[in-house]
């Protein structure tokens, strides 16, 4: 390791890749071509930003850590393509960050705020072509799951909607430094020409899928009741009319009976 970085910091969840074979296959999976834009967020001591530097046209890399920001510039001062910006991703304002400009994804979340990130890359979604994202297993797993199965969620399907969602590889804790205590996963995110499903108001279609893993233990009547999303008379005619068992959970649901609660309720309520 380059002794000039400052040590990781715990308190940013920080955990750098030091596997030049994991690298490269980052690299592959991104399927970069010499006119891509790449985003890159948490770069760290920059073992991937170098090798994303040399095959895209344009590389914005948003690091948190004022130290490795100020490091990153001097080490990349001499290319003009390389842009070093010292924010947290949470706050980016991606219009100002990126213009009009279409961008390829590369992200080594910090395990503390991978959530939040993933959610913010979905509100933006119309700006990125492909979305390579290293994730702990558990948030993977979570954004590739199956219907009827415990890693299903509000991650799961509000992604699907709008994304084509697949599980690249498994990454041991030793190809970090220092190693994390938990294995990681890379995720790659394809965006969709339109909604998988149509869904009627996508802000309903929202709060119903919310609403609807609100209470795991929960049924699915109950769910939707203690969200708020209607009247319970209204509820009822919207489970009778779409077929679908109340008493079921709602980890059990496809996409596209969200998609059909949504739209039927979106009648029902005029919206």
């Amino acid at each position: 390791m380059n002794q000039s970085f400052p040590r990781p910091r715990k308190a940013l969840g920080q955990n750098f890749l030091s596997d030049h074979n994991i690298i490269r296959k980052i690299l592959t999976t991104a399927h970069l071509q010499p006119t891509d834009r790449v985003l890159e967020v948490g770069p760290g001591r920059g073992a991937l930003t170098e090798l994303l530097a040399a095959q895209a046209r344009h590389l914005v890399a948003v690091e948190f850590d004022r130290d490795l920001a100020a490091l990153l510039r001097e080490r990349f001062a001499g290319q003009p393509q390389v842009m070093i910006h010292e924010q947290d991703i949470l706050q980016v304002d991606f219009e100002q960050l990126l213009g009009s400009h279409t961008y390829k994804v590369v992200a080594n979340l910090p395990y503390n705020i991978s959530t939040p990130v993933l959610f913010r890359f979905l509100e933006e979604r119309q700006r990125f072509s492909r979305l390579v994202v290293m994730l702990q297993k558990e948030v993977g797993e979570r954004l590739a799951a199956q219907p009827d199965c415990s890693d299903y969620g509000i991650l799961t399907v509000l992604f699907r909607q709008w994304f084509e969602v697949k599980r690249e590889f498994l990454v041991p804790p030793g190809c970090f430094f220092p190693p994390p205590k938990v294995d990681s996963v890379v995720i790659s995110l394809t965006p969709l020409v339109a909604s998988r499903v149509e869904v009627g108001n996508q802000a309903l279609f929202e709060r119903l899928v919310k609403a609807a893993f609100g209470m795991r233990r929960k049924t699915l009547w109950n769910c939707l009741k203690s969200g708020g999303l209607a009247e319970p008379e209204q509820l009822e005619q919207l489970l009778l009319s779409c077929s679908i068992d109340g008493r079921r959970r709602g980890e059990t649901l496809a996409i596209e009976e969200f998609a059909l609660l949504s739209r039927t309720l979106s009648v029902l309520l005029g919206l």
